[in-house]
């Protein structure tokens, strides 16, 4: 099995850190896996040692926030040389703003009636890299999480059994925090043009994360972007209908891109989405998919398919 798309403690919205990630891959049969951590590369050294020790082949990854036609978009690069100057300075770019962006969240947040301290946005970024940068999932965990607000109309739907309830925290985030959204703090990220030269320079491979999720509604402009440069799209994820997938798949297809697999499973942020989960079993054949993956990623995974 193959996931391409997992999330260790180094994003902050992690819960793991990459040894307890390796770990979990190989407690679910998964062989080839790659840490692909939001603008950090820090966990890429652990997790190739955790995978020697755990016969998991992890390739190294990040996935890049990035800007494309005023649109938001993640950027995953496999097989990169992660040590690069290029992903420290994407890494500093990033961090510099976030906290000031942290900031400005809360003063949001508490302008949506939600009494949100310092002390409880701390108390749930303790054990996070960065400490001091909090994420909309963090906001949700703390707002769902405080008792006055236990039967607050506007929370009903992230509760269990809630339309939004399966991943309530994640959900809270695309809700209220994600781009054009009423507590949505804008970082001035790099253009998705110069994130795939970058991949590409420091000899990795360019895949659009999870378009589903950026483009909802406006899937037409995935013809544009797979003329960028870009090596692939990850055509099954989590995130994706039926019908999405469809779609990326004959659009990435007709391109004659790659496409790559990937739940981004992040732990208690999306407890709905397990590692491994990629694609809906009864439409699409899970070894297919893997083997046209394989295909494509064959430079990063340096096994022969025989071997998988």
């Amino acid at each position: 099995m193959i996931d391409l798309h997992i999330h260790s403690i180094y994003s902050d919205d992690g819960e793991l850190t990459p040894t307890q990630l390796v770990s979990r891959c190989a407690e679910e049969g998964i062989s080839i896996a790659a840490i692909t951590d939001h603008n950090c590369i820090r966990g890429c050294r652990e997790g190739e040692m955790a995978g020697g020790k755990h016969s998991v082949k992890v390739i190294p990854g990040i996935e890049i926030d990035c800007v494309w036609e005023k649109i938001n978009f993640h950027l995953l690069g496999y097989g990169i040389n992660w040590m690069g100057e290029d992903f420290v300075r994407i890494e500093e770019n990033i961090a510099s703003q976030s906290v000031e962006a942290s900031k400005e969240m809360l003063a949001r947040t508490r302008k949506l009636g939600f009494a949100v301290t310092e002390d409880d946005m701390r108390s749930v970024s303790e054990h996070s890299y960065r400490k001091d940068r909090w994420t909309g999932e963090m906001f949700g965990e703390v707002i769902l999480r405080k008792e006055e607000y236990r039967t607050h109309p506007l929370l009903e739907v992230y509760r269990p059994g809630g339309r939004r309830g399966d991943n309530p925290y994640v959900n809270f985030y695309w809700d209220f925090y994600s781009q054009g959204r009423p507590c949505h703090v804008a970082i001035r990220f790099p253009g998705m043009e110069d994130m795939i030269d970058v991949i590409h320079r420091n000899d990795g491979m360019a895949v659009l994360a999870h378009p589903g999720a950026n483009l909802r509604g406006k899937e037409e402009k995935l013809t544009d972007i797979l003329a960028l440069g870009i090596d692939g799209v990850e055509v099954f994820s989590s995130y994706h209908t039926q019908e999405q997938t469809e779609y990326f798949y004959n659009s990435t297809k007709k391109a004659g891109l790659g496409m790559t697999c990937g739940s981004d499973f992040h732990g208690k942020t999306k407890p709905a989405v397990k590692i491994g989960q990629i694609c809906d079993k009864n439409r699409w054949d899970r070894d297919d998919i893997e083997r046209e993956v394989c295909r494509f990623l064959q430079p990063c995974i340096g096994l022969q398919l025989k071997n998988i």
